[in-house]
């Protein structure tokens, strides 16, 4: 039943991060601004466009081959799996959020959003965590701990 559930919340993140990405693309100059601070990073629109689809399309790809690579009985790995794919997700579409807000001409407090980039990136590396620390707390109890 989690599988099931997790396989729901990756789909619906997929869809968000691909119409999020559509969104940012539309609205995006033709020379974007990666990098603010002391050094600006510039790139053109199109190589941005497939740089993020490259790593998009990788990302989300891996569910696949983790889902034919595992066996049928590891359900418990594979809705992880899941859910970390699509905490990445949501990384990814504050990031794309932030690169938007970042080359457009709205004036804006940066340091502001800094709190949603960083607590996106605690909950990836949590979740990237939790699998471990399971699996240790089945170990020393020695039967289901959820």
């Amino acid at each position: 039943m989690g599988l099931k559930i997790f396989k729901v919340i990756w789909f619906f993140s997929l869809v968000t991060i691909l119409g999020v990405f559509m969104y940012v693309y539309a609205s995006l100059p033709e020379a974007v601004t990666v990098s603010g601070g002391s050094k600006f990073i510039s790139l053109t629109k199109e190589s941005l466009f497939y740089i993020v689809l490259a790593i998009l399309a990788l990302t989300n790809a891996s569910v696949f081959a983790v889902s034919r690579i595992l066996p049928e009985r590891d359900h418990d790995l594979k809705a992880w799996f899941y859910g970390l794919i699509a905490c990445a997700n949501l990384f990814f579409v504050v990031g794309l959020c932030f690169i938007a807000l970042l080359n457009s001409s709205e004036k804006f407090d940066y340091p502001r959003i800094g709190g949603i980039i960083y607590g996106s990136l605690i909950l990836l590396i949590g979740w990237a965590i939790a699998w471990p620390v399971y699996r240790i707390a089945q170990r020393i109890i020695g039967k289901e701990v959820v």
